[in-house]
């Protein structure tokens, strides 16, 4: 249930907790609010657990030249560490750390690993039930697996084609393809949900979470089939931020570890993960010569540069070129 916001305090006394509160009056995505709070914590350990307001510019600056010189983070982990710090002092603390001077990290963003099409469908081939459907989600729309895992009923539009992905990174929401192949399997999941749902209604237990109090808002929609996760657990759990039992969605570990058994299976010893269906999900567009912008779109990236990384895993360079070596003599 790490995707639920962690209960704080209505006066909250200590310094996360008071910078949590902080992060919700300012709108910012959950899995923001977590990074956040992460590399603070992280940043006050570094200095022997001194407080915030004690520290500056020389401390933010000793901070993220340790993550280069002695971590060798990449340059994104470096940007994501320094927007933290510059949020806690800018926003929250109200002191100026412009201008650190910091040592810039060098290792740039990798390649993206990929699957080809055979070894994607040889792993989904491994798999069974409702985590293969999941795979063929990540892999078929282009998802992330959290935004797979969040699912509700509702998101799943057959009239219009599309899955709709709420919340998604950046706090958007967006749509993506709806593989036609996927259909009865959909359905036929829908089905398992609403029985089950109906099961935990009848136990007392079929309210599920609901974000942004959106349970306040629309008090009857936390017991309704649309709702409800695509996805769901195997077992009602007490959520321990209210206090209530009621069924979460999948873990997202469970479908990784089902993902790296099939990956181990197919004797593919590339270093992949659940993302790596996301990852063969753009170039498969790309090799199909669909237009960058279209992926960018379906793929949620505020930013073109992020999606054109994938011309660079192309079978040709995403140039056409053709090696010497296989050219005729």
């Amino acid at each position: 249930m790490n995707d639920i916001p962690v209960r704080v305090p209505d006066k909250p006394s200590r310094f996360l907790d008071q910078l949590r509160a902080f992060i919700r009056t300012e709108g910012l995505a959950y899995k923001t609010e977590q990074t956040y709070i992460q590399w603070v914590r992280r940043f006050i350990l570094f200095h022997n657990k001194r407080h915030p307001e004690t520290m500056g510019k020389i401390e933010v600056k000793a901070f993220l030249d340790h993550l280069v010189l002695s971590r060798h983070v990449a340059v994104n982990t470096q940007k994501t560490a320094l927007n933290a710090l510059v949020f806690l002092y800018k926003r929250f603390i109200g002191k100026d750390i412009t201008n650190i001077g910091m040592v810039g990290a060098s290792r740039g963003r990798r390649i993206p690993v990929v699957f080809s099409h055979k070894e994607a469908c040889e792993i989904i081939d491994q798999m069974a039930g409702v985590y293969k459907l999941a795979v063929q989600l990540l892999y078929g729309s282009g998802l992330r697996v959290s935004e797979a895992l969040r699912l509700r009923v509702q998101d799943i539009d057959f009239s219009m084609s599309v899955v709709v992905v709420r919340d998604g990174k950046g706090q958007k929401d967006r749509r993506t393809l709806l593989p036609q192949g996927l259909i009865n399997t959909l359905e036929e999941q829908i089905e398992y949900v609403r029985n089950l749902h109906r099961f935990d209604l009848g136990n007392g237990h079929g309210n599920v979470y609901l974000p942004h109090a959106l349970a306040k808002k629309y008090p009857n929609a936390e017991r309704e089939l649309g709702w409800q996760y695509l996805f769901p657990a195997e077992k009602v759990a007490l959520d321990p931020r209210s206090r209530i039992i009621r069924r979460h969605h999948m873990a997202n570990n469970t479908l990784q570890r089902k993902v790296k058994q099939a990956v181990k299976r197919c004797d593919i010893v590339k270093k992949c993960s659940c993302h790596t269906f996301r990852h063969s999900f753009a170039t498969r567009l790309l090799e199909a010569g669909y237009d960058i912008r279209t992926i960018q779109e379906l793929l949620g990236h505020s930013d073109v540069s992020t999606t054109e990384i994938y011309t660079h895993v192309l079978n040709r360079g995403g140039r056409g070129v053709i090696s010497p070596l296989d050219s005729s003599l």
